[in-house]
């Protein structure tokens, strides 16, 4: 009487071929979502910053210049630090933000700036933004969100 052998569970070739497969798609996935948490946050800083950019575009309105349209001053409420922005200051129209150290929110973003310009044409105001951020997905990233507030 002659029985089969019944597989008994994963060779040592298949076992293998499994962990170069996780290996390969970890590493692409990691710094993809490295990626999108950093322009998240970034989303988030410029979006939290949009009550200073309406006061500011206010004082502006009402005064007729960017001079004197500061942090503190007609109307343009001091910032208070959240875990993702550590200053945001306003001095005669030109708003600095300043993110938290990379402990808190990555290297990619850690104590850099983003720096509003306000352009006043006519009867209209536009930002120009300037960024020290060097990553090219998250400077992107902010560019994009700051010409949709």
């Amino acid at each position: 009487m002659n029985m089969k052998r019944v597989q008994q569970g994963f060779t040592l070739i298949e076992l293998m071929i499994v962990v170069a497969i996780i290996g390969i798609l970890a590493a692409v996935a990691i710094p993809q979502y490295k990626d999108y948490t950093s322009k998240t946050k970034a989303g988030s800083a410029v979006s939290s910053m949009d009550g200073v950019k309406k006061a500011v575009a206010l004082c502006v309105q009402e005064t007729g210049t960017k001079t004197g349209c500061s942090s503190g001053a007609n109307g343009i409420p001091a910032w208070t630090a959240t875990n993702i922005l550590a200053t945001v200051v306003a001095t005669d129209g030109v708003i600095v933000a300043t993110f938290t150290p990379a402990a808190n929110v990555g290297a990619d973003l850690g104590g850099k700036t983003i720096t509003f310009t306000p352009v006043i044409t006519d009867a209209r105001l536009s930002w120009t933004v300037a960024t020290n951020v060097t990553a090219a997905a998250v400077k992107d990233s902010i560019e994009k969100n700051s010409t949709a507030s």
